[in-house]
């Protein structure tokens, strides 16, 4: 297994879709070299951002290729998790035959299962699959927690390199990294408004929403907040805080999709059941992003990095 550096801003991405409903590889391929233009540490398709939900296994892959041919030195970490084992495990396999550096598992959804179910369900994988894996607890999604324990017991296995922490939760958090100090594991933030403090207790970064549309800025956040610039990571938090509550006002990734389309960044096109974003939102979101660009005008030391 190759290591991979997990510090720093790793945007989760959009799926674009063309007219057809197809998968928009053009606009995935640019979409993945913009983010590495500037400067992100690597970046996460066919996640939950990514409506992984509605892809087809094949339109995973085929995603997934798209962005490991689009880029040239950051690793590409591929969510690659299911509800069923046996289809993580397909997934998993594949996403790293035809090269991801890393695979973002989800905890199995919907059918609840045991902590002793979650931990069998990773090591099953992780066994397998010989490239760094990173659990992803969410519970809003999956509709069940994985113990912070389980984390710390799943932290011994040499291919469990990292932690999603989406729980909101930041006592539980807080937990995972006290569990897992030493232990060259990585604890990646979940949630965009809790960067700031995740990084601040010991966590190493984001998988990040707002990185599609902000990636200098969350590099920039996640880069003073891990190196002790407090001032700067707290202007930048309340710079861009109105911009991660509005990405989350309807159901991810209807407003992010819906941003990027406002910053040219591809079609906002989402697949059933998901439907557009409001109107009301839509002015909201397009006033957010004017402020975030007036900021950025006025401090242009804020370039990729």
């Amino acid at each position: 297994m190759t290591n991979i550096d997990l510090t720093g801003v790793f945007p989760a991405m959009t799926t674009p879709f063309a007219d057809d409903g197809r998968i928009d590889h053009e606009t995935l391929e640019r979409n993945a070299q913009r983010l590495e233009a500037a400067g992100v540490a690597g970046v996460v398709p066919a996640g939950s951002t990514g409506e992984s939900a509605t892809l087809t296994h094949d339109e995973h892959i085929e995603a997934i290729e798209t962005v490991i041919d689009a880029v040239e030195d950051i690793p590409v970490i591929a969510g690659s998790g299911s509800n069923s084992t046996h289809e993580a495990l397909e997934l998993s396999q594949r996403a790293a035959d035809v090269g991801a550096d890393g695979l973002l598992l989800i905890s199995p959804y919907y059918n609840k299962p045991e902590p002793a179910g979650i931990e069998s369900h990773y090591r099953s994988i992780a066994d397998a699959v010989d490239v760094p894996q990173i659990i992803y607890n969410v519970p809003s999604r999956t509709g069940s927690n994985v113990p912070p324990e389980t984390v710390a017991a799943l932290a011994s296995h040499e291919n469990i390199t990292g932690y999603k922490a989406a729980s909101g939760d930041i006592d539980q958090i807080s937990t995972v990294i006290e569990a897992t100090r030493g232990d060259s594991f990585s604890i990646l933030c979940g949630d965009d408004p809790l960067t700031l403090p995740v990084c601040a207790i010991g966590g190493h970064g984001v998988i990040s929403v707002a990185g599609n549309v902000e990636p200098v800025l969350m590099g920039r956040l996640v880069e003073s907040a891990l190196s002790g610039e407090l001032n700067t990571a707290q202007e930048l938090h309340g710079v861009l805080s109105p911009l991660f509550e509005q990405l989350f006002v309807e159901t991810n990734p209807i407003p992010v999709k819906t941003a990027m389309s406002l910053r040219g960044h591809g079609p906002e096109r989402l697949r059933r059941p998901l439907t557009p974003l409001s109107e009301q939102s839509r002015r909201r979101l397009g006033t957010i992003l004017s402020e975030i660009e007036t900021y950025r005008r006025e401090h242009t030391t804020l370039e990729a990095h």
